[in-house]
């Protein structure tokens, strides 16, 4: 992938445990037009020392957008997003929950703890491939993203 020297090149931050879905998402950001690295986590843990420039992720990058799943080991995601957005030099990163669970409850959840948005992950390969199409070209091409 070529990085233009007129745009920034994105880092999206991918908390995802399962590795079908990760491969899957990675896969549908292959061909995107926006220069971008996916850094991937498998835990809440791992997802909260990353975004904190803990231990082995000290030179961690500031991701300019998280896909977060909300089941996740060690640490939930709904821990994690409310740990994101409680902390002040976390919460200005664009969350997006992506996610299976399509329960009103986790939906309500997530809103209340300051998710930008909430998407329920589709089983279907090319409805995945969309949405993940979806979610680049609003937050990587249409928005105005926070500088670090």
């Amino acid at each position: 992938m070529s990085v233009e020297t007129d745009e920034k090149h994105k880092t999206i931050f991918l908390v995802e445990d399962n590795k079908a879905d990760i491969r899957l998402i990675e896969e549908a950001l292959k061909n995107s037009t926006v220069p971008h690295q996916v850094i991937v986590v498998r835990n809440g843990m791992d997802a909260m020392a990353y975004l904190r420039q803990e231990g082995e992720y000290a030179n961690a990058s500031r991701p300019d957008l998280i896909l977060l799943d909300l089941n996740l080991p060690r640490k939930d995601g709904r821990e994690v997003l409310a740990e994101i957005k409680a902390d002040p030099k976390l919460k200005s990163i664009p969350v997006v929950v992506l996610t299976t669970s399509s329960n009103e409850e986790d939906i309500s959840q997530s809103y209340e703890l300051h998710v930008n948005c909430y998407i329920t992950k589709s089983r279907n390969l090319s409805q995945l491939f969309t949405i993940v199409k979806g979610i680049e070209d609003f937050w990587l091409k249409t928005v105005t993203l926070p500088s670090a």
